[in-house]
């Protein structure tokens, strides 16, 4: 996804609590037991405008970074952002990085979402497993499918009077590459593809109606 014009602030109007979300997650990996340690290295994985670097380098300025992203326009962004002290900068994707067990924790906020379940997320959090070192954490953010009930609707309702209410307009030219192609799935998939890929249950640390925060564990 290239980097529209305005997308922190677009994000923010469309997910309800996300200007939290990268502080909540750095704070989970900051007291996990192997990205607690000194200097530990840390994989944010899609890293976009740099959210959660921002909060990383605050909170963590030990951490030694590093922020990966396919799109060459959000790194860019990121690093006008932050500069360079302190992250290695990579135009990758998680597949392609070859950083077996490198990492002590990761970040992966609003990726998995727009990636087809076609064997494509389980390749996704299968590298991520393969990244960390046995027993380390991934805090994982995305749209999930919501498990129907007769609620739902209103839920759904809900949704778009926050974003009016946020000062989001409806056709905003750029909303569209934020919401289209995106390939929610619900809890037990995603606890069958996180089993799949190496990590324990997820266990849930966020939710704002459809969006959902989990914190994940490679297992030994």
């Amino acid at each position: 996804m290239s980097a529209p014009l305005g997308y922190d602030l677009i994000v923010q109007q469309l997910i309800p609590g996300y200007a939290s979300l990268a502080r909540l997650a750095v704070a989970l990996l900051a007291v996990s037991p192997l990205a607690s340690r000194p200097g530990a290295g840390v994989l944010v994985a899609g890293c976009g405008t740099g959210a959660e670097l921002v909060e990383a380098r605050a909170q963590r300025p030990d951490w030694q970074l590093t922020a990966i992203d396919p799109s060459a326009e959000m790194l860019d962004a990121a690093q006008k952002r932050l500069g360079s002290e302190g992250i290695q900068w990579r135009q990758t994707t998680v597949e392609a990085l070859q950083a077996d067990g490198c990492f002590a924790g990761a970040l992966s906020v609003l990726v998995l979402q727009s990636l087809p379940d076609d064997g494509t997320k389980l390749a996704f959090l299968t590298a991520l497993a393969r990244s960390l070192e046995p027993g380390g954490q991934l805090v994982l953010v995305d749209l999930m499918a919501p498990e129907r009930s007769p609620l739902q609707n209103q839920v759904d309702a809900a949704w778009l009077g926050f974003q009016r209410a946020s000062g989001l307009e409806a056709d905003q030219h750029n909303l569209a590459p934020l919401i289209q192609g995106l390939h929610p799935i619900g809890e037990a998939r995603l606890t069958a593809l996180v089993n799949a890929a190496g990590f324990s249950d997820p266990a849930r640390i966020f939710q704002a109606l459809d969006y959902e925060g989990f914190l994940l564990q490679r297992r030994p």
